[in-house]
């Protein structure tokens, strides 16, 4: 069979949709179950760490360069050179719509919210949460009004919608109007072919007083209230600091370099957009608690990776949470500084909270594993053909 794939997440630095595209490629490229498949990836442009990605024993690859259009280009929308994000529409409904039906895959998977809407073959499209629906006020109008558009229209159009938890199953019944028998629930996992210190899980771990934030920075993930927790915490403690990684996406902006400046301890906390791998894969190993105060999520990932480091997190309390995370997690309201401050003492005190979370954390991990992950994406994308 061949699948043709949207593979533009694939970019030079790829973070959410484009690690869970790559760790996906990675197994099928080494299963002997995929062995029959060719991949075709679609892409602007070949990642640089492609012969990573790419195993031997799998699925064969395919690369197929279609370049978007530039900055200059205008848009088919409306007057003016088009930005980023009608860039990628332009690539997506025109070139990859034009290559798919020139060359007809037997099914077509869309990893990233939204396909090409003029295509005959069979689609699979991944929703990973549809908050750009469920809260339009977080999002441009632009932006917001783009992917409620495309997200709509491509999920109603799909053979299948895979998405990662029961909570966001429901939302895309509910929300989208997609027949719940559309719907597949494939959770993601943990257990990581890429980026990885093989050594890392035999060096002795000396986990310091650092409190740890991972993802982009949207509004519902509270980073400015992590920030006032924190901020009280390190009045009563001279040794914790805070690290927050990811690049700042919130509508409105959420200026974090204001918050931390006007946070009276600044000296005491690192704001990092991007970091490789590598440097993640340390942060995980050294700090002593990860907070990710999320108020909306298909899934949540970077805790996951947190606990599996050997890390407790402390966690909004939300439905989708309580179903990833399990036992496995500190929950809190993520809008009070109190409660997420208390939590934060509590495991920095090394007491009852942190034992518990941390004796839990192999029951919930379980559950996540790549492999699995993979294979039932896979079995979607051949059931989708028939």
């Amino acid at each position: 069979m061949r699948i043709a794939i949207d593979a533009r997440e694939l970019g030079h630095r790829p973070t959410g949709v484009g690690r869970y595209l790559a760790e996906l490629l990675a197994r099928w490229t080494r299963s002997p179950a995929a062995r029959e498949h060719e991949l075709t990836l679609y892409i602007p442009a070949l990642p640089p760490y492609r012969d990573e990605l790419v195993g031997a024993g799998g699925a064969t690859v395919v690369w197929r360069l279609l370049p978007r259009p530039s900055r200059g280009a205008p848009t088919p929308f409306g007057p003016g050179a088009a930005p980023l994000g009608w860039r990628n529409v332009v690539w997506e409904q025109h070139h990859l719509a034009r290559a798919a039906r020139r060359d007809p895959p037997d099914v077509l998977f869309c990893p990233a919210y939204s396909a090409p809407l003029a295509v005959r073959v069979p689609v699979v499209l991944t929703l990973h949460d549809i908050s750009f629906v469920a809260h339009p006020e977080w999002f441009g109008w632009r932006e917001g009004l783009r992917r409620r558009l495309l997200a709509t229209r491509s999920a109603r159009r799909a053979r299948r919608v895979i998405t990662m938890s029961r909570f966001s199953a429901g939302e895309i019944e509910r929300r989208l109007g997609v027949p719940p028998g559309q719907i597949v629930t494939v959770p993601l996992a943990v257990d990581h072919q890429l980026g990885q210190d093989p050594g890392l899980q035999e060096r002795p771990r000396t986990r310091e007083p650092i409190v740890l934030y991972v993802g982009s920075i949207f509004k519902r993930r509270n980073v400015p209230v992590l920030i006032r927790a924190f901020s009280r915490v390190a009045a009563a403690r001279s040794d914790v600091r805070l690290v927050v990684v990811g690049e700042d996406r919130s509508h409105p902006p959420e200026h974090i370099e204001r918050c931390i400046a006007e946070s009276g301890c600044a000296a005491r906390m690192t704001w990092r957009p991007y970091v490789l791998d590598a440097e993640l894969a340390a942060l995980y190993a050294r700090a002593s608690i990860f907070v990710y105060l999320s108020t909306y999520e298909g899934f949540g990932l970077t805790p996951l990776e947190a606990l599996s480091a050997g890390m407790p997190i402390i966690v909004a309390d939300t439905a989708v949470a309580r179903e990833v995370y399990g036992d496995a997690a500190a929950f809190v309201d993520p809008h009070s500084v109190d409660d997420v401050a208390n939590a934060l003492g509590a495991l920095l005190d090394r007491g009852e909270l942190r034992a518990a979370i941390l004796d839990a954390a192999p029951r919930v991990l379980q559950r996540y594993r790549w492999e699995a992950t993979a294979a039932a994406t896979l079995r979607v994308l051949e059931e989708a053909t028939r």
